[in-house]
């Protein structure tokens, strides 16, 4: 496999995974991130993580449309619920 074939291959699952996740509106980033250790907005840091290092000049906020699809302020307005107490407690364990 050449470098460039791995970027592509790459590229393409990092497109699916973040169609999977647009498609999956309701799974909640706190579930993300308790059973995985990461969510949507881990994704959209590090999304504008790689472009500092490029020096492509994005917002977060279009980092977080970018993966989101849409601006972080409607995706959290229509599909962002507050987390239960079972939630909650399943993150804080999952931190330790």
């Amino acid at each position: 496999m050449t470098n460039q074939e791995r970027i592509e291959l790459e590229a393409a699952a990092f497109r699916n995974l973040v169609s999977h996740l647009r498609s999956r509106k309701d799974v909640q980033n706190i579930d993300l991130m308790t059973l995985a250790g990461f969510c949507r907005n881990c994704l959209a840091k590090w999304y504008k993580a790689a472009a500092d290092d490029m020096d492509i000049a994005i917002s977060i906020d279009e980092a977080r449309e970018a993966i989101y699809g849409m601006p972080y302020a409607d995706w959290k307005s229509k599909y962002q619920k507050e987390a239960t107490p079972e939630q909650q407690a399943a993150f804080d364990k999952a931190q330790k």
